[in-house]
């Protein structure tokens, strides 16, 4: 494991686990959520609001940096972390995702995928050594190994044609990425929902060794039933004694069902995205902020939570910001989202180490099949 990253379980409840990692800039409690910061903020958040809702580490997002405003630039202006105001860990991904679903004009090869930019046509190519490049100009304390995802729906051969080249692009990541002290690389589990491919993928990657092991390629449409098949196995092939990152995910549900099988850290743009569009993620379920039904509601979004949402102001509040357009409308929510989001994984990490998880989700679900409690 890299010179100043560590991984220590703490407590085990079935496969669930809960521990710390440790970075130089900070320690991350797993089971971890993520925030998603993707062109180095978190929407509608100020730094400092982050950390104040539990988060230990965020998610930069190596292609969109990449474009706008360029890795070169934020190394010139001192690192990712100084540039976002931002001293906690970070994670960056490769950007193998989104170059293969937001660019355009691509051309993929051993050498790498040729795209030109959504923004503004610019030729580019991303390759495992450019990918490395770029997160060690961002400063990044995790990097991820760059990697292939097909776009779906795919063929058991092409799923299976990706996730070899991926395995060979882990190595040259590898290999690229070098020996840098203080900061981690993390290897890419693919192979779709085939087991085979699967166990392909996590004996090449152990062979590799990384410091950290991601399992790639779900949350893409395959559903929660295919996603849990993979998840009731894949953490098993990778080490016991390195961080379990599942890329993506999700939705509360989602995410307690991970825990359950074995993984440690986990990111979406859910709970931003949802600030932005009116829905609030609470005990009891999502809730729409855009129904009439909460105009005259003088109730918070959740009664027990203890956010700057909820403390002080109602449901018509928030209501009538948003169909007023009012940008505070996307600040209270995602501050909203963001802590529920945050105050889940720490019940989590608590139920597992006093034993209790089975309890922990079985209280989950049963509040959220309640569902919303409408005005009197």
């Amino acid at each position: 494991m890299a010179s100043g990253f560590g991984f220590t379980l703490a407590a085990t409840d079935g496969k669930a686990r809960t521990g710390t990692i440790t970075t130089p800039r900070g320690t991350i409690r797993t089971p971890a959520f993520m925030p998603v910061g993707t062109a180095a903020t978190v929407k509608a958040m100020l730094p400092d609001s982050v950390a104040a809702t539990g988060a230990d580490i965020l998610l930069g997002n190596t292609y969109h940096l990449m474009l706008r405003p360029g890795a070169e630039r934020i190394a010139r202006l001192g690192g990712l972390h100084r540039f976002m105001n931002w001293d906690r860990p970070i994670l960056t991904d490769s950007g193998g995702f989104q170059v293969m679903s937001l660019s355009s004009l691509r051309k993929l090869t051993e050498e790498g995928v040729r795209f030109s930019s959504h923004i503004d046509g610019s030729k580019h190519l991303l390759s495992p050594e450019r990918s490395m490049d770029i997160q060690r100009l961002l400063g990044s304390d995790i990097v991820m190994c760059f990697d292939e995802c097909p776009a779906l729906p795919a063929t058991d051969a092409q799923v299976a044609e990706a996730m070899r080249r991926s395995m060979r692009w882990a190595r040259r990541s590898r290999e690229a990425f070098g020996d840098r002290p203080g900061h981690a690389l993390f290897g890419i589990m693919q192979g779709g929902v085939t087991r085979e491919l699967r166990e392909e993928s996590a004996a090449a990657l152990r062979e590799i060794g990384f410091d950290g092991y991601a399992v790639g390629g779900l949350a893409v449409g395959e559903g929660q039933e295919a996603m849990f098949g993979v998840l009731d196995y894949a953490p098993d092939l990778l080490p016991a004694d390195r961080p379990r990152y599942l890329m993506g995910v999700g939705k509360p549900d989602d995410i307690v069902g991970a825990v359950e099988r074995g993984i440690d850290m986990m990111d979406c743009v859910l709970p931003t995205r949802s600030g932005r569009t009116g829905q609030a993620w609470t005990r009891r379920g999502p809730v729409n902020l855009k129904n009439a039904r909460h105009q005259d509601d003088p109730r918070p979004l959740d009664a027990d939570c203890t956010c700057p949402c909820c403390r002080s102001y109602s449901r018509a509040y928030l209501h009538h910001v948003f169909r007023s357009e009012e940008i505070i409308s996307a600040m209270l929510l995602t501050w909203h989202n963001l802590h529920y989001f945050q105050d889940l994984m720490a019940g989590l990490r608590a139920a597992i180490a006093a034993g209790g998880l089975a309890v922990f989700v079985a209280d989950f679900h049963a509040l959220r099949a309640q569902g919303d409690i409408p005005p009197l």
